[in-house]
């Protein structure tokens, strides 16, 4: 009888085990659908897929450096194969790298073990040849995913899968002026455009410095994948050129040196910054000293002036202008954000975030981007089962 209730009692336990463990990897597998960035500001990513030959890619990068440009680029294995050097050549400009399989398959008929294979593969190869990750970043081949693709993925270490809002669809052989027109026309805040490093597509790197710099006239910053999704990056984080900056000042801000910022942005000319570049700011271990906690920000509209942003959160004018290291008090820009030190009245209270639901989407999974709890979701939403969710569902989360 002893004997009997044993093995009963273990087989529930096994059954126990597997169900919390099954459980666990599922709420930790799924990775995250992005079709661009959840943004307001006049940022852009600029992405390109990389195939079995990089025709373009040396190309791409001298464009992308005469402009000051940081991109994204999604390697395959086997590309990075056929030209290394290229792939080097990536790395050391400052690029981003993301994983874009080995072999191009579509993920959708392969198993979760047959995608970690090719997803390792790949990770493998890059970072002997480069030292860096593609993590966490992974971009589909043809860009096909379902609820399994974003699972299997996800637990090989990809928690972003990463698409697009415009697609040029350069490997047609389209030309440049047609490439530049699908940019230029669709373009909105926290874009991502896909484009190709391959001899399919000849009118890219001609239609390139015509994107940047049109874009660059509508007020556009350019962002890698991870600087537009605020992702955490080994080593390093970012800063945004403010009226007044200078390298000097970025440098001591955050305890490093002008020769390292200038390194890892390729600057030329560190004596020269533009307003709402995006700078890469390399090996900080310390996060820069935060404003007071009384302090606030504020995005700049059409039509204001310092003055009367002063008087709005009843602090002066040289304060903010302190604070932000604005030297012409008469010059500010349209969606630059401005710190309100010593502020003791509150802004106008904050609108309500939103979020849509994506395929392969959990509550666990947004709670954590939000950094809030599937309880407060659950409760904003009327919620009453928390393992579902519909795709296309809006969420209010609660701040």
């Amino acid at each position: 009888m002893g004997t009997k209730i044993g093995k009963i009692a273990t087989v529930l336990v096994l059954v126990l085990f597997s169900l919390f463990s099954f459980s666990g990897q599922s709420d930790a597998a799924s990775s995250t659908y992005i079709t661009k960035g959840n943004t307001s500001s006049k940022v852009v990513a600029l992405t390109f897929d990389d195939g079995s030959d990089g025709t373009n890619i040396n190309k791409i990068l001298s464009i992308l450096s005469t402009h000051n440009v940081k991109a994204t680029f999604f390697l395959t294995g086997s590309g990075a194969e056929d030209h290394p050097q290229d792939i080097k050549n990536i790395a050391a400009k400052g690029h981003q790298l993301g994983n874009h399989s080995y072999s191009h398959p579509d993920f959708r008929t392969l198993t979760a073990a047959q995608m970690k294979s090719q997803l390792d593969r790949t990770e493998t190869i890059i970072k002997n040849l480069t030292g860096k990750t593609t993590k966490p970043i992974f971009r589909a081949p043809f860009g096909s995913v379902n609820a399994d693709v974003l699972s299997g993925v996800g637990a090989a270490g990809y928690g972003y899968t990463i698409q697009w809002n415009i697609d040029t669809i350069d490997w047609r052989g389209y030309s440049a002026t047609t490439i530049t027109n699908k940019v230029v026309n669709n373009i909105v805040p926290g874009s991502i455009v896909l484009m190709h490093t391959g001899a399919g597509a000849p009118g890219t790197p001609i239609a390139l410095p015509n994107i940047i710099t049109q874009l660059k006239a509508k007020g556009y910053s350019f962002v890698t994948v991870s600087q537009l999704l605020n992702l955490p990056s080994s080593g390093s984080t970012t800063y945004t050129v403010k009226a007044g900056d200078t390298l000097y000042g970025i440098a001591q801000r955050f305890n490093t040196t002008v020769a390292k910022i200038a390194a890892a942005n390729n600057i030329t000319n560190v004596n020269y910054l533009r307003i709402g570049q995006v700078l890469i700011i390399p090996g900080t271990s310390t996060a820069p000293t935060p404003p007071p906690a009384t302090s606030t920000t504020y995005t700049v509209k059409a039509g204001d002036t310092l003055y009367a942003i002063a008087q709005r959160f009843n602090t002066t004018v040289a304060k903010i202008a302190a604070a932000n290291n604005i030297t012409n008090v008469n010059l500010l820009r349209i969606g630059q954000v401005l710190i309100i030190p010593g502020t003791s009245t509150a802004p106008p209270p904050a609108t309500t975030i939103k979020y849509t639901v994506k395929a392969g989407d959990t509550l666990y999974a947004i709670a954590l981007r939000y950094n809030t709890t599937v309880a407060k979701i659950a409760a904003a939403n009327n919620i009453t089962n928390v393992n579902f969710l519909r795709i296309g569902q809006v969420l209010i989360i609660p701040q």
